[in-house]
């Protein structure tokens, strides 16, 4: 069958009508005959003029058709709990400047409080047919079953980085977060410190599990159980780790081993709070080692999060996925590294 400008065949594909087509090829200041040869994958046309031709598409509403949806494959999305933690734009940045650099365009998506979530980002993306998706610190299974359907129906290369629940047979990187809660304990309990308290995110959150594991490895090697009540779940937050690192002190804890910065930072604020300093009565541990860690007051002793190493082995298993390549079934681990700084010191000696 031969084809014309706008052909049957090119209507059929797009669902639409010849005169709307046409008014693509206006929109996108080329003959019909060129977006013909768009539509139909066909060389002979720059990069430019096809680019306006798709741009063109996604103006209308139209859907993309199956020659012309690899197109889209340079686009990925980058999807994130939120931008107030600065461990989630480090991530972000490091991983879209290397897929820039690989002629990929990272699309970023982050949870809103009008609540916009993972959902939702999953529905745009698959409707913009983004070649892929990386999730940092968030799950695509918390957007539901029907996302995770249509993930799995389309075989979408997926990676998660430090996802907050169990995801098999996806790409995982992670952080050791188990290795990371026993070298901060090894730290305090080598300053003397008996009580270690551990500030953690919510009941179920999978690193916190993972931090909660080896905090309880560490104690019980040692005999101690007392452990259970030296430990807190919150949100991720400053308010979150004040709260909970007040009910810690009350408890006689004088090392707070805490999931993440923002944590720790809010923990100074209620040791401060009660009349206490940081580190001469109150030694703080926080995780990331995430921007100006190293210029608080004082400088936060903290868990290194290896973000580099972890972004760029995420966006090798990401190209190795759209390479054609299955996704690596065993989840690849980093090494954490304690960043030792101001905020732990001896623990003091009772009166």
């Amino acid at each position: 069958m031969g084809w014309v400008g706008f052909c049957t065949g090119c209507c059929k594909v797009l669902g639409v009508t010849t005169s709307r087509l046409s008014a693509v090829a206006k929109f996108a200041g080329v003959s019909e005959a060129t977006v013909s040869r768009v539509l139909r994958g066909k060389p002979g046309v720059s990069q430019v003029t096809r680019d306006a031709v798709l741009t063109a598409l996604d103006v209308f509403g139209f859907a993309r058709p199956e020659p012309v949806r690899s197109e889209r494959a340079r686009l990925i999305g980058l999807v994130v709990p939120d931008l107030s933690n600065p461990i989630f734009p480090a991530f972000a940045e490091v991983i879209g400047v290397s897929l820039i650099q690989r002629g990929l365009v990272p699309v970023l998506c982050t949870r809103t409080s009008d609540g916009v979530s993972e959902a939702h980002y999953i529905e745009m993306l698959l409707a913009q047919q983004v070649g892929g998706i990386v999730f940092v610190g968030s799950s695509y299974a918390d957007a539901g079953p029907a996302a995770i359907k249509q993930l799995t129906e389309r075989r979408l290369p997926i990676v998660l980085i430090n996802a907050a629940d169990e995801n098999l047979g996806v790409a995982r990187i992670c952080v050791d977060d188990t290795g990371a809660a026993e070298q901060a304990l090894a730290h305090l309990a080598g300053l003397g410190h008996e009580r270690i308290g551990l500030i953690l995110g919510p009941v179920g959150h999978v690193p916190s599990a993972r931090k909660l594991a080896g905090f309880a490895k560490f104690w019980e090697e040692r005999g101690e159980t007392r452990w259970r009540r030296w430990v807190d779940h919150t949100v991720f937050t400053v308010e979150g780790g004040r709260g909970a690192a007040n009910r810690l002190l009350a408890a006689g804890c004088t090392g707070l081993v805490c999931a993440s910065d923002a944590l720790a930072l809010g923990a100074v604020r209620a040791v401060r709070k009660q009349g206490l300093e940081v580190p001469d009565d109150i030694s703080v541990v926080g995780f990331d080692d995430s921007t100006f860690m190293g210029v608080t007051d004082p400088p936060l002793t903290t868990v290194r999060q290896p973000v580099r190493a972890m972004a760029g082995a995420a966006v090798l298993s990401l190209l190795s996925q759209l390479e054609g390549r299955p996704a690596a079934s065993e989840e690849v681990l980093f090494d954490p590294e304690l960043i030792v700084r101001s905020t732990t010191g001896p623990c003091p000696v009772p009166a």
